[in-house]
């Protein structure tokens, strides 16, 4: 049964994700907790969702699945019951985030709006992502089936994963490929997600660059060719033609 060790575990929990929706929303900076429970649709999901956790790890009957559903039509937010979270997690504005069963988050881990955390296939068992500690997922990114993304890694914004991401690994693109801007990893919660690099368009420029270089060179050599044989050639003169006009003159 729900006893009062669980309670007071759901109250930490709560104080710990209004602390990093303070934390890490800007427009929380200076709002009172209250107003963050009433006004933030995250933090609302989440309150709902430690609730709904909490009975579904004591096989309560009905009442875990009503809060989520009741959740999702108020928040947009859709988070299994039995989706494991851990502390100081962030969903900002939230609309459209589905988070599902068997899905595990770790600690300090933030995601954006119209994130998905589904599964593949029909199959049973561990069929969702698990996040570790400090990772960061963009806007519209779907992560699909039983990955993993590594500590302190970058998802970038409607970035498809559908393989492990190694720890502080930034990635990005359909399907997501690592990157590194200026020769090293993007750092922290504020990362510019618009301006990320997008290694296919990267490795068709390069391409493109190779394929000017090597025509500028074979310009160059059939030129030269051109000019040697010019060099060695019969040259006729051309002299005027005398005799009658074919104009009858």
């Amino acid at each position: 049964m729900l006893g009062l060790g669980t309670l007071s575990r759901v109250v930490r929990e709560v104080g710990c994700d209004v602390a990093a929706a303070r934390d890490r929303d800007p427009a929380a900076r200076n709002v009172g907790s209250l107003e963050i429970l009433t006004g933030w649709a995250g933090v609302q999901a989440l309150l709902a969702h430690r609730v709904a956790h909490a009975l579904w790890e004591t096989d309560f009957p009905l009442l875990p699945r009503t809060i989520a559903y009741l959740s999702r039509s108020i928040t947009g937010v859709e988070i299994h019951p039995a989706a494991t979270i851990g502390s100081d997690f962030f969903i900002d504005h939230g609309s459209g985030v589905v988070i599902g069963e068997t899905a595990e988050i770790g600690d300090r881990v933030t995601l954006y709006q119209g994130v998905t955390l589904g599964g593949t296939g029909f199959a049973r068992g561990k069929r969702h992502p698990t996040l570790e500690d400090n990772v960061t997922v963009g806007s519209g990114a779907k992560l699909l089936g039983p990955v993993t993304v590594g500590r302190s890694a970058k998802v970038g914004a409607n970035t498809v994963v559908i393989e492990d991401v190694p720890p502080e690994t930034t990635v990005v693109g359909n399907p997501g490929h690592p990157v590194r801007v200026e020769g090293r990893a993007v750092e922290g919660p504020d990362t510019d997600w618009i301006h990320l690099p997008d290694p296919i368009q990267e490795a068709i420029k390069a391409l493109s660059d190779r394929i000017a270089e090597l025509e500028e060179r074979l310009g160059e050599a059939g030129g030269d060719q051109a000019s040697q044989e010019g060099e060695g050639a019969d040259v006729t003169e051309l002299r005027p033609k005398k005799g009658p006009s074919s104009a009858g003159g």
